[in-house]
């Protein structure tokens, strides 16, 4: 059962400043968990990114939001079942590009 997801936020050093005012934009526009910016990969992740953990309830209202809100960033959206690879490719979308993610880290 999905009762949560995350999205995850990527940016460069030159989208560093607009992924930092869409972050504020977020985190004042929705009841939202906003984690901190991460500068360098980590985890699966290949790029900087910051991460989103909101509830199915604001899944309608906030994806479309951050569909045109995010510009050119590239942005992971999955749900939160309790198995991270199963979240991470079979419950995962891509708003923009799809990164390769490194699962040997699952």
């Amino acid at each position: 059962m999905i009762h949560n997801y995350h999205a995850h936020i990527y940016f460069d050093a030159k989208e560093e400043e607009f992924a930092r005012d869409l972050r504020k934009q977020i985190s004042g526009k929705f009841s939202v968990v906003v984690g901190r910016m991460h500068l360098q990969p980590v985890g699966p992740h290949p790029k900087a990114m910051f991460q989103v953990l909101f509830s199915s309830e604001l899944f309608a209202t906030l994806v479309p939001w951050l569909q045109s809100a995010r510009k050119k960033l590239d942005v992971l959206i999955h749900a939160e079942s309790g198995n991270d690879m199963e979240d991470h490719t079979q419950l995962a979308m891509w708003l923009g590009n799809s990164l390769p993610l490194d699962l040997s880290k699952f």
